[in-house]
């Protein structure tokens, strides 16, 4: 038997291994030194979480049944005064189409950077309720005309300005807001400015929703019930005051038949007549209504039914029940918004978000009260449902702001 010796084994070689030759890398586009890196840090968009669908399925269902409901209303009007029926529906589609394009824009914004907007967009909203005090006018200045583009009402821009500006304030000095100066004085000059600006051109519906903004605002923030009842006191003691000294004329020429609707002196016939004529349709509506399209009152016995009373249709062609599923769904609209906001990651989020909220929930309790003659007639819109360019245009955008909200809160999205 042959033997191998080991010196006969084969050794492998050694053979040099080559380190692979390091080239310096280009920083990654992705990493925190890279440009993508650096734009993280300033972006203005961010996808994040995800939009909360639920809001967003309300919003888009509000919007259809109120452009039906207003096109329902308004056809009449349409073909009496411009000569086609489908005058409002065309303008109110393409105030629809630039609203859903400002909201699908501003859910994708980052709110964090209101911060900085909230006092351009006061400033712009002053400038505006300025300017508004030097147009042509028949009695009142609300409306600046842009040729044949239309008008916009500077409050639209003012309530938004007052959520946001006191929302601001109130996530800079949380710590303060229980003080006079940080919680009433200062933040308040800025409501008291905008209702001045009102008062001269008159708008006593906008002035109603700036001040329940503004006391809600200021609660939410933490200013002691003291304060209100410091500041309220002597206000209401103030306006009583105008009233009786003869300055507030166009107020009081609005509080004429208030309540009287259907029982009016010889006087006050023509000055409840709106109101009388809502009132007529909403009863002949009862509980199951008329059916879409039936309305009869929405033939020029309502005034500009398009606008603030269209309602009062709504209440006609779908009874009380559609009525009630309609003020239903603003309802969920409003809970599901404060609850989004509420769980906002940060305070700044959670007081945009509420004030935002409760606006929709304030103009359609006033709003129903006005057409059912529970408050004076002031013109107070419906959200959604009321024709009209800016109203409609800057409710979609404070959506758009809210569901930005939503992409960073924490609640689950369904």
């Amino acid at each position: 038997m042959r033997t191998v010796s080991s010196s006969s084994k084969r050794v492998p070689s050694k053979r040099p291994v080559k380190k692979p030759v390091q080239t310096p890398q280009k920083p990654s586009e992705n990493s925190a030194d890279g440009p993508r890196g650096l734009k993280a840090k300033f972006k203005w968009f961010s996808v994040r979480l995800g939009l909360d669908m639920s809001f967003l399925f309300l919003v888009l269902v509000l919007l259809i049944i109120g452009i039906l409901m207003m096109f329902s209303a308004s056809y009449p009007s349409g073909f009496a005064y411009e000569s086609d029926s489908l005058y409002y529906l065309k303008k109110q589609l393409v105030f629809a189409a630039l609203g859903i394009g400002l909201m699908i824009v501003l859910s994708y914004f980052d709110y964090h950077h209101f911060h900085i907007f909230a006092y351009v967009v006061l400033a712009f909203a002053l400038g505006c309720l300025v300017w508004v005090l030097f147009v042509p006018t028949n009695g009142v200045r609300r409306w600046i005309y842009i040729g044949s583009l239309g008008s916009f009402q500077p409050s639209e821009i003012a309530k938004l300005a007052v959520v946001l500006v006191f929302a601001d304030w109130g996530s800079r000095h949380t710590k303060k807001m229980g003080t006079f100066k940080y919680g009433v004085l200062i933040p308040g000059c800025v409501s008291v400015l905008i209702i001045i600006l009102m008062l001269l051109e008159p708008h006593y519906s906008g002035i109603a929703i700036i001040i329940m903004l503004t006391a809600l605002m200021m609660f939410i923030n933490g200013v002691k019930l003291k304060w209100f009842a410091i500041i309220g006191i002597p206000a209401a003691a103030l306006i009583v005051l105008a009233a009786l000294t003869g300055k507030l004329g166009y107020f009081m020429e609005r509080m004429d038949g208030w309540g009287m609707a259907l029982n009016p002196t010889d006087d006050l016939y023509w000055a409840t007549y709106q109101t009388r004529n809502s009132i007529y349709a909403i009863g002949s509506g009862g509980f199951w209504g008329l059916g879409l399209g039936m309305s009869r009152q929405k033939y020029l016995y309502i005034p500009e039914v398009q606008n603030d009373f269209v309602f009062a249709v709504v209440c006609e062609e779908l009874g009380f029940l559609g009525a009630a599923i309609v003020l239903f769904l603003f309802g969920l609209l409003v809970y599901r918004g404060i609850k989004i906001s509420i769980n906002a990651k940060d305070r700044f989020g959670s007081l945009l978000g509420i004030g935002l909220s409760a606006q929709i929930g304030i103009q359609v309790i006033l709003n129903v009260l006005v057409i059912t003659d529970g408050m004076p007639n002031t013109g107070i819109s419906l959200p959604f449902f009321s024709y009209g360019g800016t109203s409609l245009v800057m409710l979609l955008a404070q959506m758009g702001i809210i569901l930005s909200i939503s992409r960073t809160s924490n609640l689950e999205k369904a």
